[in-house]
């Protein structure tokens, strides 16, 4: 596949991400240089030491299931390519996946300790790459926000300070406007969301569902890597880990086998045509 069959694949992944539009991100991707996924995907391409991966968003006291399930995702798929995962979050999530994954605790609420925080991180493990998905992301007045306009400042860890005093490639994804790295497109959230985050990264996914956005990566690294990974995701099977966890959708609030208020068949039904579009299936 040449540069200009990959950029081509590469709009074609970005349609499919946001072909729902659920909540505007079809107006924000205008925003953004086509070919995003691809150059995001390149980041990650030749990294085998430590990827940083951020998730998880306060809900009711606990986390919901955007978020970990992309993250999870993104976490399996680079482990099997040779890379050292490492998922960054905060209470009760950090907890929740200690006893499976490689995990980093940040401290919720503690925001004046948030740069020493991610300087002793970053120093440790020296990452090729970081990614947030489905994190919040500051706000101008230096405050987070949910999607209704309700202040969570005291529930959320800082992970903005990881992508704002490190050095390796950054990239963000997001479904809504207030995550971190949707200071890449702040001009187009105004008419969105009543908050928004100023955060930037070096490359900005947008989609439906921020879980997606961690399936459109895997896609340019399977055809890369030969290797059909896509097949490989089970998203019903990680809500139901991550369920027994105390996940809660973050649009019901219910602890529910749901993502945004989606049956997992819509997750599905992405990573089918995200497939097709990369010729792993005919159709």
């Amino acid at each position: 596949m040449d540069a200009n069959e990959e950029l081509t694949l590469s709009c074609k992944i970005e349609d499919i991400l946001v072909a729902r539009n659920l909540r505007g991100m079809k107006t924000v991707q205008a925003h953004l240089e086509p070919g995003y996924i691809l150059r995001a995907a390149r980041l990650l391409y030749s990294c085998r030491g430590n990827i940083l991966i951020g998730t998880g968003f306060p809900v009711v006291k606990t986390f919901e299931t955007d978020g970990p399930v992309g993250a999870i995702a993104l976490y399996d798929t680079l482990e099997k390519l040779g890379a050292t995962p490492i998922i960054v979050c905060g209470r009760p999530l950090s907890q929740a996946l200690a006893k499976r994954f490689r995990v980093r605790e940040i401290r919720v609420g503690d925001h004046n300790q948030r740069a020493n925080e991610a300087r002793e991180a970053l120093q440790l493990f020296q990452p090729g790459a970081i990614i947030s998905i489905e994190r919040p992301g500051l706000a101008a007045d230096g405050g987070y926000y949910n999607m209704r306009g309700e202040s969570i400042t005291e529930h959320t860890a800082c992970f903005d300070s990881f992508l704002d005093l490190s050095t390796c490639p950054t990239i963000g994804i997001g479904d809504g406007g207030n995550e971190i790295g949707m200071g890449n497109v702040a001009a187009a959230l105004s008419s969105l969301i009543a908050v928004p985050s100023t955060t930037t990264c070096d490359e900005l996914i947008v989609a439906d569902v921020s879980n997606w956005g961690a399936y459109g990566l895997i896609s340019f690294l399977s055809l890369w890597n030969q290797r059909d990974l896509l097949t490989e995701i089970a998203p019903l099977d990680t809500l139901r880990y991550i369920s027994e966890l105390g996940s809660v959708d973050g649009v019901t609030r219910i602890n529910q086998l749901t993502e945004d208020g989606l049956d997992p068949a819509e997750g599905e039904s992405v990573i089918f045509e995200l497939r097709q579009a990369c010729g792993f299936i005919q159709r």
